[in-house]
């Protein structure tokens, strides 16, 4: 028997920051014409990108400047209510993704249609990455999984099917976080305002953060290489993340354990320099003030 097919109202949503050609290229080749595209331009495009987008159909948005993933994220979720669309497929440049993951993922938000509490999203499972850290997306207690679909504390939000009518009632991303711990955070939000947030094992997407992985030697740690201000972005949302009431408080002693191990294995990667230690505390202490906003050395 045919399954029945998804409600036909899904956008795909893409994130380019400074893409290649290549990435331009298969945004267009895979998704235009199959399903409606939006973009974000969260930091220029290669030459003749704008002209391939235009002509594809792509809604185009952002004038190219550097306003943060959560700003990005926001500005195509509003653009893709406005235009009537109940979902939005999101992806960053990077996913390797087609129209039937965008499919399968709608297929699975229908069974949950009807499910207690009302779900959020539903993403794919992280595929492997070669040279890099997969992201683990741990299961959320005392809820029951859905068939083969599980509750997750969170996801990406690159491969994410958001409902866009939950989106509404949860709220925006937040974008004084910037760029990291964005989605991490919308989702416990979420969690915390009844609804859920699910995982498809049957759909995968390779997904990846920063330029490598570092592994500790003697202990089984293991981090995502990244630019000293993505690094520092990063404590400074998670340590302000321990001030928020929805974050729970097992998440929060896991953090506060993990990122002093975390510190010490970055700063051990890049040689021990103390002005780079001192950068990575002051980035937790203005998490743990609440000193939020776009990095002073954030690329434009």
């Amino acid at each position: 028997m045919t399954p029945p097919a998804p409600t036909n109202d899904t956008a795909v949503a893409v994130v380019f920051f400074r893409p290649s050609p290549a990435q331009v290229a298969r945004i267009v080749e895979r998704f235009s014409g199959r399903l409606p595209v939006f973009i974000y331009d969260n930091g220029g495009l290669p030459l003749g990108a704008a002209a391939r987008l235009d002509a594809a159909g792509v809604t185009r948005l952002g004038e190219g400047r550097n306003d943060g993933i959560g700003a990005a994220l926001n500005r195509l979720c509003e653009a893709a209510t406005a235009a009537g669309y109940a979902r939005v497929f999101l992806l960053d440049q990077d996913a390797d993704t087609t129209p039937e993951t965008a499919h399968a993922l709608g297929l699975a938000l229908d069974r949950l249609a009807a499910a207690t509490p009302p779900p959020a999203l539903v993403g794919p499972a992280p595929a492997p990455n070669p040279g890099h850290k997969a992201p683990r997306y741990p299961l959320r207690p005392g809820v029951t999984p859905h068939g083969a679909l599980l509750p997750v504390e969170f996801l990406a939000t690159s491969g994410s099917l958001i409902d866009l009518a939950a989106f509404k009632r949860i709220g925006p991303f937040r974008e004084d976080f910037f760029i990291d711990a964005v989605d991490l955070e919308w989702c416990f939000r979420a969690w915390g305002r009844g609804f859920a947030c699910w995982m498809d094992p049957a759909t995968a997407i390779p997904h990846s953060v920063g330029r490598g992985t570092i592994r500790a030697r003697f202990l089984p740690i293991a981090m995502p290489d990244q630019p000293p201000f993505r690094m520092a972005v990063y404590l400074r949302n998670t340590a302000y993340g321990w001030r928020l009431p929805h974050v729970p408080g097992r998440w929060k002693l896991k953090q506060m354990a993990y990122l002093p191990a975390q510190i010490g294995l970055y700063w051990a990667h890049h040689g021990y320099r103390p002005a780079l230690l001192a950068r990575l505390v002051r980035a937790v202490a203005d998490g743990l003030r609440g000193r939020l906003g776009r990095p002073e050395d954030a690329p434009p």
